[in-house]
């Protein structure tokens, strides 16, 4: 992917409906489109926004070659000026995006662009790519990491992984969601994310023993040696070659940082008679690490169990997201301007109540109670609306709009800040790490209620009381409609 031109990782249609509005005279037209989702994956309380790094990079260097113009070309479909106007294509446009690791809900716009409609329709795919699987890796990341209570995660799914970037990118997003470190070596060398790693079984087979195996192991690497116990049996050799071999290679020189994995098995009843061949030992100091196929489920029944187990490794259903491999997140217009800058509101219709849109070029509010911090609710405003936090505000529960909310004593805070303004970045990209542990602490101000696995409460995102007049006059407006 290194050598391609991302500027033509696009849907085709997105190219067809650009030449045509070349052709209309809708070229500069501005455009208002929102990248949000409707469902939050596994049924949980809320997602985490991932992804807007890799959107900054992809509209910084955004351009079409001479070998892109061709290949279009050569579709025959094109108007030559419009191929002429890709050649000097560049975005101009303002991109407005709630931070990465931010806590995010259903209809909420998580990015907004305002630019020219071409401009708007070509970037739509990649924004839409980069946004939907890093939100959905993070998002199972940290639902993963909450279950292990505190005890170390790890990312182990590049193998796994659907592709050379989804195992890099992905373990990225598993680092914003929570987990301390990755298999992966690129995703290290690329984004600092710390990448670690024991042994395979290949290795211990390698060796005439596995007494051999493990002690040749522990002289080369002392520092951090983790030996995988259950190539042959778990509890009859592999723990007791490990615990020699601690006692007679690491032990001597002074040095307590070193580990077994439970790779297969009964994880619960194995780490728990591990620990105690451990501790039978003298080894307290050493750790359990486990891995085998895990998620946030088996985890959470692992420490229900009393699971002897320090650190997990969690692969192909975290790195693939595979009880719920897709986000959802969609682009929609969500407003136009008129020859005099008048911002136009436009909505989406449906049959289906939940793909109507949110129309307007909008603010997104979320609220804190003073006293506990607590996140109490989201709003939806009109771009141009201020909150006045000196006054109660009454916030409608959003799938029983009869129960309210009425907010007092509370701070406003907009969530979308500038990415982009007229092409230019005006944003300054965070480290990872001060990233992972934003997301860290604006977890935190949500309720216990909102986290939970199974029916999480509803956290409430509603439409200011002006939003909600401009939406339902254009739903009356539709009606009308043949």
């Amino acid at each position: 992917m290194d050598r391609q031109n991302l500027g033509m990782l696009t849907d085709f249609y997105e190219i067809t409906m650009a030449n045509g509005y070349f052709k209309s005279g809708l070229c500069d037209k501005i455009t208002y489109f929102d990248v949000f989702f409707r469902t939050v994956p596994d049924g949980g309380g809320f997602a985490i926004a991932a992804g807007l790094e890799q959107v900054v990079k992809y509209i910084k260097e955004l351009h079409f070659t001479k070998e892109d113009i061709d290949y279009l070309r050569g579709k025959g479909l094109f108007d030559q000026e419009f191929l002429n106007y890709l050649a000097d294509f560049r975005f101009t446009g303002d991109i407005y995006a709630v931070p990465e690791g931010t806590p995010v809900f259903p209809h909420e716009p998580i990015l907004t662009v305002r630019a020219p409609a071409i401009q708007a329709q070509i970037i739509e795919t990649y924004i839409l790519l980069c946004i939907n699987h890093q939100s959905l890796i993070a998002t199972k990341a940290n639902r993963i990491v909450r279950s292990a209570q505190g005890r170390v995660v790890l990312e182990f799914g590049a193998r796994r992984a659907q592709g050379a970037d989804g195992a890099v990118i992905g373990a990225r997003a598993a680092y914003i969601g929570g987990c301390a470190g990755t298999s992966c070596v690129l995703c290290d060398q690329l984004f600092g994310v710390p990448a670690g790693g024991t042994m395979a079984h290949s290795w211990v087979q390698m060796f005439d023993s596995e007494y051999e195996a493990f002690k040749t192991y522990c002289q080369i690497y002392p520092h951090g040696a983790i030996l995988l116990v259950d190539t042959y049996n778990t509890l009859k050799s592999g723990v007791p070659n490990a615990i020699q071999v601690f006692k007679e290679v690491l032990l001597p020189q002074g040095i307590n940082d070193f580990a077994i994995r439970l790779d297969s098995g009964d994880i619960s009843y194995l780490s728990k008679k591990a620990r105690r061949m451990l501790d039978d030992a003298g080894l307290q100091c050493c750790k359990i690490v486990a891995s085998n196929s895990l998620d946030e489920y088996l985890i959470r029944d692992l420490m229900m169990q009393g699971a002897q187990i320090d650190t997990f490794g969690v692969g192909e259903r975290l790195i693939t997201a595979a009880s719920t491999p897709v986000f959802g997140g969609v682009y929609k217009l969500a407003a136009v301007e008129d020859n005099s800058g008048n911002i136009i509101p436009k909505i989406k219709i449906s049959e289906n109540t939940a793909k109507i849109t949110n129309p307007h070029f909008k603010k997104l509010y979320r609220y804190y109670d003073n006293e506990s911090g607590k996140a109490l609710a989201d709003e939806l405003c009109v771009w141009d609306e201020t909150v006045d936090t000196s006054a109660p505000r009454t916030i409608f529960d959003p799938e029983a709009i009869w129960k309210t909310k009425t907010l007092t004593n509370f701070t406003a805070r907009e969530l979308q800040i500038p990415i982009f303004k007229n092409g230019q970045c005006v944003y300054s990209l965070p480290a990872l790490k001060d990233i992972q542990s934003y997301c860290a602490q604006q977890i935190e101000t949500l309720w216990d209620e909102v986290k939970r696995f199974e029916n999480p409460h509803t956290y409430y995102v509603d439409l200011s009381k002006r939003l909600w007049d401009v939406k339902n006059k254009l739903l009356a407006e539709a009606k009308g409609v043949n």
